[in-house]
């Protein structure tokens, strides 16, 4: 029994001082140094309207459905989507007849919505939902086809709206990670201060 007790306790003394560190100590000095280094992005990178009001994160999607704004892509978190606590995808496979249902429903209405013929092709992230349902971002391809819209309902030259997708647009990190996208939040609220939706 000696034995045993002598086996066990450095195991349980080891376990308990792995967890202060690696669970508490260690955590706490990353965190204090993410907030003093890169605060922004360590609080979640929320974004604040001019009366400091918290209106959403730069890194999750919202819906915005109205003429006047940019759509982002379709979203299956949760419900309704855009649901931050209920992260995911549809789970439908590509053999699935429901999301070919779904998808051909989502060309016509984006075709419909942006004014477009019937051939003229559409994104596939205007169409189907990211993993998470939360993507942030839709491509360059997708923002360039909703700029006439917009631009008619702000009675903004296209240009100018042309501008605002370009200083909204993250690139790829160093040219090769990822894709480039534009950030349907940040776009929206840019549209916002430059032409105020009328009520």
């Amino acid at each position: 029994m000696k034995n045993i007790l002598s086996e066990i306790r450095p195991a349980i003394v080891s376990t308990i001082v792995l967890a202060v560190v690696l669970c508490g100590i260690y955590p706490l000095v990353v965190t204090g140094i993410a907030k003093l280094a890169f605060p922004n992005k360590a609080n979640g990178s929320l974004l604040v309207n001019k009366d400091g009001i918290i209106i959403g994160s730069s890194l999750l999607g919202q819906n915005f459905s109205g003429e006047k704004y940019f759509h982002p892509r379709p979203s299956a978190a949760g419900p309704n989507g855009y649901d931050p606590t209920a992260s995911g995808g549809s789970n439908f496979g590509p053999t699935s007849q429901k999301l070919a249902d779904l998808i051909k429903q989502r060309i016509a209405d984006y075709r419909a919505t942006n004014g477009l013929t019937e051939t003229q092709p559409v994104p596939a992230n205007a169409v189907t939902a990211s993993g998470s349902g939360l993507d942030p971002h839709i491509t360059p391809a997708n923002a360039a086809l909703q700029v006439a819209r917009v631009a008619k309902c702000r009675a903004l030259p296209p240009e100018k709206i042309r501008d605002l997708i370009a200083a909204n647009a993250d690139r790829a990190d160093f040219g090769l990670l990822g894709a480039d996208g534009v950030n349907v939040l940040k776009l929206n609220l840019a549209l916002d201060a430059i032409a105020p939706p009328k009520p």
